[in-house]
């Protein structure tokens, strides 16, 4: 009798032990499935032509002549004001501290070709998604670091000013508070200008609670995923990796905040400024304050938008016309613990 239960508890210790082998095998074969559906998309988009350049505007007012600009206004219209004299534009180019600027843009960009391939990248995936889109006339220039101002995206043009993008430590940013600054530097040119279309493509009806505002953040970061995927997650939010790794470990009480404070649907109007605005930290009123990043709002909101995809499996472009009840409904999002 006793040999015959040691059997029988032997048995079943292996048939656990065989169950989660099976389960491990089931869960790889399915993300190895994923990924090589993901690689083969990825792969089909990048075979995707757009014809475009990157005009350097910037250069060539930092080399012209005030003879030279008949023809600068001729070929950029769409920079000159016709209130602005003439005269104005002639004191630009003779300016010392706009040549000082235009030097520092020119010795930090003088090779364009990173960028250049992720904006190739960045518009074959809008291609892909929006079979309308068209690249658009790429123009780098200055607009003397009024970093509230980037980049500008219309329909037939992109305006990127590269003096906002020299690097945080940069001497010209010194008066800049660093959450701003941390997030000058090359590396947030594409995603910089991916939200500027994150921002076209989004509809939503209303923007009045917490969670509104949370949703339609997170739209416009769930956007970056899908356009910009050789890009890191800490880069699409404009994070460092610490602070990405201080938000995903505290997901669970983040959430449990939201929700036991009844923050979710307050139309309380402090709220985005504690949670969605850019800031050195997020606002709790507790000792984490200090050792969190700003924005956790935003954060919190990707992850819903990207339960929401994946429980729906829609189009991204659908996704950013959807309000945001449905999305929170629908997702059923949990935090990771």
């Amino acid at each position: 009798m006793h040999n015959k239960n040691n059997g029988n508890v032997l048995g079943l210790k292996m048939f656990r032990e065989m169950s989660v082998r099976i389960f491990i095998l089931l869960i790889f074969s399915l993300a190895l499935v994923s990924c090589n559906e993901d690689n083969k998309l990825e792969e089909e988009i990048l075979k995707i032509e757009v014809d475009f350049i990157v005009e350097r505007f910037d250069k060539a007012y930092a080399d012209a002549k005030p003879s030279d600009l008949p023809k600068l206004k001729q070929a950029y219209p769409f920079l000159f004001s016709k209130h602005v004299p003439d005269s104005v534009w002639i004191d630009r180019i003779n300016d010392t501290l706009q040549n000082q600027l235009l030097q520092e843009v020119t010795r930090v960009y003088n090779d364009f070709k990173d960028v250049d391939k992720d904006f190739e990248r960045l518009f074959q995936h809008l291609k892909y998604y929006d079979i309308a889109f068209s690249a658009p006339r790429v123009v780098t220039l200055t607009n003397d670091v009024d970093y509230r101002n980037k980049t500008i995206v219309t329909d037939s043009l992109l305006l990127v000013a590269l003096d906002n993008f020299l690097g945080e430590d940069h001497e010209f940013y010194q008066n800049i508070p660093r959450y701003l600054a941390k997030n000058m530097s090359k590396e947030q040119i594409v995603p910089e200008v991916a939200e500027a279309y994150a921002k076209k493509y989004t509809f939503q009806s209303n923007r009045k609670t917490l969670l509104d505002e949370m949703i339609y953040h997170g739209k416009l970061l769930y956007f970056k995923d899908v356009m910009i995927p050789f890009k890191t997650d800490a880069e699409k939010i404009g994070y460092t990796e610490q602070e990405l790794k201080w938000a995903e470990a505290n997901e669970s009480p983040i959430w449990s905040y939201f929700i036991e404070k009844e923050l979710l649907f307050s139309t309380d109007s402090k709220l985005p400024g504690r949670f969605i605005a850019d800031a050195p930290y997020s606002k709790f009123y507790l000792e984490l304050d200090n050792e969190s990043p700003g924005r956790l709002g935003q954060y919190i909101g990707w992850q819903i938008v990207r339960a929401y995809a994946e429980t729906t499996d829609e189009n991204v472009l659908a996704i950013l016309e959807k309000e945001p009840e449905e999305i929170f409904n629908k997702a059923k999002f949990k935090p990771k613990k």
